[in-house]
C-alpha cells in the first residue's frame, strides 16, 4: 500500500487528501481562488495528523489559472523533495469523475473562457483547450477534481510542466506593440 499526498489548486478550491491505495483516509478543501497559499499550508497540517508519512505526492498540473497551479504545484514538488520522496503530476480535468461513457468537462478560466476536455469512455479525445463557452458544445462545469481518481491516474500518467494553455499577460518591452 503506498501512501499519497494529493494536491489541486486548478479551480477556485485548494483540495487536499491522503490516499491509501484505493481508501480516502483523508479529503477536505478550501474554497477561495486567491486563498491557495494560505490554505494548503493548513489543509495538509490537518491531512498530516491522518498519516503523518506519505509515500509520494501527487498533484494537478492544470490546466488551471497561473497562479494558483504555482502555488499547488510549487508547494508539492518542495514537500516531496524536501521528504525524499516522489512527485507525480496529473492532468486536473482528467480527475473529474463523471458517471457517464462521453463527456465534456469545464473549469474555469476567468476572463470570459473555461477550460475543458472531452472524453469516451474515460479516455481524453479532445483537449485540454481553452475557449470561449459557447464554442463549446454541452459540457459539465463546477465539478471538481477527485482526489482518488488523481491519484489512480497518477500510475499511469507523470506530467512534469504546468498546463498553462494561454500566453501569459505580461510579455518583454520588445514584443508589446
Amino acid at each position: 500500500m503506498t501512501i499519497s499526498l494529493a494536491i489541486d489548486t486548478s479551480t477556485s478550491r485548494s483540495i487536499v487528501a491522503i490516499v491509501d491505495a484505493d481508501k480516502v483516509l483523508f479529503e477536505s478543501f478550501h474554497e477561495g481562488a486567491t486563498d491557495h497559499g494560505k490554505a494548503l499550508p493548513e489543509l495538509i497540517a490537518q491531512a498530516l495528523k491522518v498519516a503523518p508519512k506519505p509515500e509520494r505526492v501527487v498533484v494537478g498540473m492544470g490546466p488551471g489559472p497561473f497562479t494558483g497551479l504555482r502555488v499547488g504545484i510549487t508547494f508539492a514538488r518542495t514537500f516531496a523533495y524536501a521528504r525524499g520522496i516522489d512527485l507525480k503530476g496529473v492532468c486536473s480535468l482528467d480527475a473529474i469523475a463523471i458517471d457517464q461513457s462521453e463527456y465534456t468537462v469545464a473549469v474555469d478560466a476567468r476572463r470570459k473562457e473555461i477550460y475543458w476536455a472531452s472524453y469516451k469512455d474515460g479516455v481524453r479525445v479532445a483537449g485540454p483547450s481553452v475557449n470561449k463557452p459557447a464554442e463549446v458544445a454541452g459540457y459539465i462545469f463546477d465539478a471538481y477534481p477527485d482526489m482518488q481518481k488523481l491519484v489512480a491516474l497518477s500510475h499511469a500518467q507523470n506530467e512534469t510542466e504546468p498546463m498553462y494553455l494561454r500566453r501569459p499577460d505580461a510579455v518583454p518591452t520588445v514584443e508589446r506593440t
